[in-house]
């Protein structure tokens, strides 16, 4: 099932829960806009090439649209519209006042120069200038894209509107960026992790873990849980994958990855199959990678007693059921990975004050978003009797009903 129809299937599911009217589901559903423009550029050798760029506005009900931009070369409109709906959803989870975006260039930025991005990056720019805004829709780096991208565009965007530093978020700190924004996400992953195991009268210093993913979510969350004491036996990436079931040391596996860019030939742990990872005896695991890899063929074999959801969709709703049955607790995605977001909206009221926060007060805010996100999904589950992804769900999408029936959208 792609990513589009295990969303749909999921705001169906928690609509049911709610009672809501058809009328205000189908206009839920439906995004607010789709733009779609062509992006030509001269390329270094002087030659003509055209791209495609697009951008899905999903809700503005509860505050401007807020969502990442991706440069890859199968940018699947689907999947993008998935994402952007999510993005409704999660920003109502943590209770920040935006609503739902996504957006991207069909392009490999790896076949690209530096000054070629820079053009692209530009000419996209230009095209969805007034389309955009500080209270309409906040862009932010995603797949192939990065703080230098968020840099252009606001220095792009800032040519026909005035300086404008919050109009993208995940900014360079020396043009207004939040200081804990680049570990935002791990960080508010750990923080929900802390919320749950709190729940089962748990710590993260009593239990081992399995990371899937040593990307920046991937390492931060590693790096994190092993300075609160908890034992990581094993980490994967697309280069390899490493356990040793006393824990490794993370701080010595980050330095191995920084010098030969891998995790292959680490001596502080051993190697193993990748695909083995997500079934490896541990407590908790924590998918950090790509979507839909926990699936019918495998879930029956995972042994985690908790699933960490730290990327966007790692389960596939059959995979929910097995794992559900077997009595695993699964924290989800729109709830879990909720810390990118929240820090990019701190970084957003930063800008728009003109004032700007330590880091402490960074990440104490975001533990107090996390921890106070994961009491309200509990209340969920227990008015509504439904497990932790119906929780987040029924919790997001009742917020964004309640506004747009408020806003009088609904007649």
């Amino acid at each position: 099932m792609n990513a589009l129809a295990a969303t749909n299937r999921n705001f169906r599911h928690a609509s049911r829960l709610l009672g809501l009217d058809s009328k205000i589901e189908k206009s839920l559903l439906i995004p607010f806009r789709e733009i779609k423009v062509e992006c030509t550029i001269p390329k270094d050798d002087g030659s003509l090439v055209s791209y495609v760029g697009f951008r899905v506005q999903h809700d503005n009900a509860r505050g401007p649209m807020k969502g990442g931009i991706r440069y890859h070369p199968e940018v699947d409109p689907d999947e993008v519209n998935a994402l952007a709906q999510l993005m409704t959803w999660k920003t109502a989870v943590v209770d920040i006042p935006y609503g739902g975006a996504k957006g991207g260039i069909g392009c490999n930025p790896k076949d690209l120069s530096k000054s070629e991005l820079e053009r692209l990056t530009r000419v996209f720019t230009q095209k969805i200038h007034d389309l955009i805004g500080i209270h309409t829709d906040v862009p932010a780096p995603d797949m192939g894209t990065n703080a230098q991208t968020m840099a252009w565009i606001l220095d792009e965007y800032s040519k026909f509107h005035g300086h404008s530093p919050a109009i993208v978020t995940g900014k360079p700190i020396d043009l207004g960026g939040s200081l804990g924004r680049e570990a935002a996400t791990g960080r508010g992953v750990v923080y929900a992790t802390e919320a749950l195991l709190a729940e089962h009268g748990k710590s993260i210093k009593d239990l081992t873990f399995a990371i899937q993913g040593f990307g920046n979510v991937g390492s931060w969350v590693a790096r994190l849980i092993h300075e609160k004491g908890g034992k990581v036996i094993a980490v994967s990436d697309i280069t390899g994958a490493v356990k040793n079931p006393s824990g490794i040391d993370i701080k010595e596996l980050l330095k191995h990855k920084e010098s030969t860019g891998s995790l292959k030939d680490f001596n502080g742990g051993d190697a193993m199959d990748a695909h083995e990872l997500l079934v490896h005896e541990c407590d908790v695991l924590i998918p950090c990678a790509l979507g839909g890899v926990l699936n019918r063929e495998n879930a029956a074999e995972v042994k985690a007693k908790y699933i960490i959801e730290a990327a966007n969709h790692p389960t596939d709703p059959e995979a929910d059921e097995i794992l559900c049955k077997k009595g695993v607790l699964i924290l989800p995605d729109i709830y879990a990975n909720a810390g990118g977001v929240t820090v990019s909206y701190f970084e957003w009221v930063q800008n728009i004050q003109g004032f700007m926060w330590d880091e402490e007060k960074v990440n104490r805010e975001l533990k107090r978003y996390m921890t106070r996100g994961f009491q309200n999904v509990k209340n969920m589950c227990k008015s509504h009797d439904c497990n932790l992804r119906m929780g987040a769900f029924t919790l997001g999408v009742n917020r964004v009903a309640r506004s747009t029936v408020l806003r009088g959208w609904e007649a």
